[in-house]
């Protein structure tokens, strides 16, 4: 799924944490990203962190109930 326009980066990574299953982001080159890694998260905000947002980027998520809750975070908490 892609996401787009991520304006509450540390609630975005909070939410990943509480997911059960593994969440992945998908790079460029089409390398995938365990985003439950602090290091993984790392380098994802040092390859798409710009001016406070990340404009899109394309995740992962392997439970039904973990694409709801991020979804669900898109549409109401990134704010």
């Amino acid at each position: 799924m892609k996401i787009t326009n991520i304006n509450n980066i540390e609630k975005f990574f909070q939410l990943v944490d509480k997911c059960s299953g593994k969440i992945e982001l998908v790079t460029n080159e089409g390398d995938r990203l365990n985003l439950k890694s602090k290091l993984s998260q790392y380098v994802s905000l040092a390859n798409i962190f710009s001016s406070g947002t990340i404009p899109e980027m394309e995740i992962v998520a392997y439970e039904p109930e973990d694409t709801k809750k991020l979804i669900e975070f898109m549409m109401n908490d990134n704010g």
